[in-house]
């Protein structure tokens, strides 16, 4: 199209968008923000609060060690807790599974050890000042960011510095320097686990590259089938190398020996100073590589952390849409959610991990969750590469649907595993894959590619949901008629029909699923409320349809979201379980998820499609800043949970939390995109408590700039027509 073609065209979406809302005014150029610091900004002291977390790609670090929320062992000088995690296996253990059929879970389920980081030892320093020994300090300061950990101490007169990071070559690197010369000794021994029976590591030193090689290897007790036995078979390790090095000589000190177990421990020294020393951890099924790897960082330590906090700048700043209101604390929640979502980022490139994608958990099995996947495809949909970031999300589940490796009932109903890894999957299956259709679609609808529609399309929606839709939350009814759209546009039509006979969608029918549903086991305003009491927020969840009545959601709304008596508002908002409930249903498990990030999103995402925007904006800012902001030390965080008495719970890294990514986006600022209809859709509902909220959004290669007040929305910049519905 040419220019003056191409602005006629525009000029004519401008009067159309004129008509739509008069108090919009549209602009043309870019609007892309100016660039921030946010590895900077999102710096927050941790010490004594959390663990350490960096993430590279297939390689993650654990500075100490805190077992859900409570410090069992403090970080120190070195690289205590490097480990290598490509998804091989979901713990310890690399066992064939035994069961038969498309359930059998391959090899690398295991039941144990999920978090078998905490059993690694690898480089733990002490500090010898004038002769004197200091084991393992704690930091008096510990510094979290995205790209990097910064540690301080006072040992003995001396104030010593690192920084610790994982460059884009997945090595571990801590560069270490001393205000006075000091000597620094680290120890550590290869890989045993307390489910380990025996260890067949190996070590030795490569002189020429001041490098020492450890082969690990050994047994584990490991259980790859549900309610399986345990069985005994090679650990995740088997075969890898761990390389360790060092910017100065360590030959001279080492001291290395076997033990009983056939665990190899090694001890070195090595100096430093105010030039600084710099060790390196890597690990690969290579020896070679692994060497190559740890070297190459110490050679290269400055420009290549250099190199990693500029990509994660690059990322918090290009790739995702940029937020601010008046209250800074809820742009540090959204950088800081954001930051762990892009974190969690793992490329495989082998068996069933094709695919980028993200990930919810370190103090957990990594990769990524079929429930948790729901929002997370969605996230991914807003970021600027969806190739790189977004068609992973939903493509990597199709490994195990194309591969026959699902649960399959006398219905018809197929329902893939939880999680999955090179060559396993949990053997815990679920219906919320039609989510995932759902999530897809929004794909699709911010990027018009219909190749990644015919990927999900063939050979995985089409197989799985062919005989029998899964529901969840009452979105049966809407994925049915998504599947009948996605046949349509990757050229299926022959499926055309039977998506239309396959679920019946007449609106009698619909309307009468909804009515039966309401007010059952004579619970009053409630949505199919369970026949034992048992009141959970997904009564709320099932506002999401499109086909849920309004008046039924304003009238739950009022009578339960903000009821502390009976019913989800605890100490903020919502309680996993009605308060009603509570004295009924009060084991270990549900008092430790009082509070849970996924059913805060599924809740007030179902508010705010419902139109209910100041009930569903008050809420939201009342939940993150509850859930996602720590008063006390004044820095966002990310738990996986709270229990009923406000401990956090679980995971403190969680990318569980990232749905609220989307109650920003889709919540307060009510963003619709669609790039084949050429249409930005705006809903605002800015918070009473703000006077205004600006949002940048990449949009067919530009920025859209989005400024929400109390007397209406301006927008500029934005390549297509906007609609705003106040």
């Amino acid at each position: 199209m040419t220019k003056p073609a191409q602005f006629n065209k525009w000029r004519l979406h401008f009067g159309v968008f004129l008509l739509l809302c008069a108090s919009t005014v549209l602009s043309f150029g870019d609007e892309k923000p100016p660039f921030t610091d946010y590895c900077e900004r999102l710096g927050q002291e941790i010490q004594g609060r959390k663990h350490g977390f960096l993430a590279g790609n297939v390689t993650y670090y654990v500075g100490g060690f805190h077992a859900s929320w409570n410090p069992v062992e403090e970080e120190t000088i070195g690289l205590t807790h490097p480990f290598h995690h490509d998804l091989r296996s979901r713990g310890i253990g690399l066992l064939e599974s035994e069961v038969a059929g498309g359930e059998n879970t391959g090899k690398g389920n295991d039941y144990n050890g999920w978090e078998f980081y905490k059993d690694t030892r690898v480089l733990y320093g002490s500090v010898i000042v004038d002769g004197k020994a200091y084991p393992h300090p704690t930091p008096k300061s510990m510094v979290w960011r995205p790209d990097k950990l910064i540690c301080e101490y006072e040992v003995g007169g001396v104030t010593i510095r690192e920084e610790k990071f994982i460059a884009a070559n997945d090595a571990a690197a801590s560069i270490i320097t001393a205000s006075k010369p000091v000597v620094l000794e680290f120890s550590g021994h290869s890989f045993f686990h307390r489910n380990s029976v025996s260890s067949s590591a190996s070590i030795r030193f490569d002189e020429n590259r001041n490098t020492l090689l450890i082969s690990e290897g050994g047994n584990v007790k490991s259980r790859p089938d549900p309610d399986g036995p345990e069985r005994i078979g090679p650990c995740v390790y088997t075969g890898m190398t761990t390389a360790l090095g060092a910017s100065r000589a360590l030959g001279a000190s080492l001291s290395t020996k076997q033990d009983e177990k056939g665990m190899v421990h090694y001890t070195f020294r090595v100096p430093c100073d105010p030039n600084g020393t710099t060790v390196s951890w890597a690990m690969h099924d290579d020896p070679d590589a692994a060497l190559g790897a740890a070297r190459d960082i110490i050679e290269n330590h400055r420009p290549w952390l250099a190199e990693k906090t500029a990509e994660m700048n690059r990322q918090l700043n290009d790739e995702i849409p940029w937020f601010r209101c008046p209250d800074e604390k809820f742009v540090d929640i959204y950088y800081y959610l954001w930051s762990l979502y892009l974190m969690y980022y793992i490329d495989v490139g082998e068996g069933w991990e094709m695919e980028n994608h993200t990930q919810t958990a370190v103090n957990n099995f990594l990769g990524i969750h079929r429930y948790d996947a729901a929002f997370q495809i969605k996230v991914g949909a807003w970021i600027k590469d969806k190739p790189r970031f977004a068609y992973g999300n939903v493509l990597t589940w199709k490994h195990l649907t194309k591969n026959g490796r699902y649960r399959e009932l006398p219905n018809g109903l197929r329902m893939i595993a939880d999680n999955k890894g090179t060559a396993w999957h949990s053997g815990a299956y679920g219906p919320e894959t039609s989510e995932h259709v759902l999530g897809a679609w929004q794909i699709y609808e911010h990027t018009g590619d219909t190749e990644f529609l015919r990927q999900c399309y063939e050979d995985h929606f089409e197989r799985l949901f062919r005989n029998h839709l899964s529901g969840f939350a009452m979105n049966e009814f809407e994925v049915a008629e998504t599947l009948e759209k996605m046949a349509r546009l990757t050229g299926n039509e022959d499926d055309v029909e039977h998506w239309q006979t396959l679920l019946r969608r007449d609106p009698e029918h619909i309307r009468l699923m909804f009515d039966q549903r309401w007010e059952m086991n004579g619970i009053p305003n409630y949505f199919a409320a369970p026949e034992n009491g048992l009141l959970m927020t997904n009564a709320f969840w099932s506002m999401r349809s499109p086909h849920f009545p309004a008046e039924y959601a304003k009238r739950m709304v009022d009578a339960w979201a903000f009821d502390r008596d009976k019913g989800f508002y605890g100490e903020f908002f919502p309680l996993a379980m009605a308060k009603q409930s509570m004295q009924v249903f009060a084991t270990d498990v549900d008092h430790s998820f009082g509070y849970t990030p996924d059913t805060a999103y599924f809740t007030l995402d179902g508010m705010f499609r419902q139109g209910l925007s100041g009930e569903a904006s008050k809420l939201t800012l009342n939940h993150l800043i509850h859930y996602n902001y720590h008063e006390e030390w004044q820095i966002p965080v990310a738990p996986e949970a709270y229990e009923r008495d406000l401990t956090p719970f679980g995971d403190q890294y969680s990318n569980f939390n990232a749905g609220k990514i989307l109650l920003y986006l889709e919540g307060l600022a009510g963003l619709e995109l669609s790039i084949p209809d050429q249409q930005v859709t705006i809903r605002p509902a800015l918070p009473a408590s703000w006077e205004w909220m600006e949002i940048r959004l990449p949009i067919a290669d530009q920025w859209t700039k989005i400024r929400y007040a109390a007397d209406g929305v301006q927008v500029s910049a934005c390549p297509f027509p906007v609609s705003v519905h106040n």
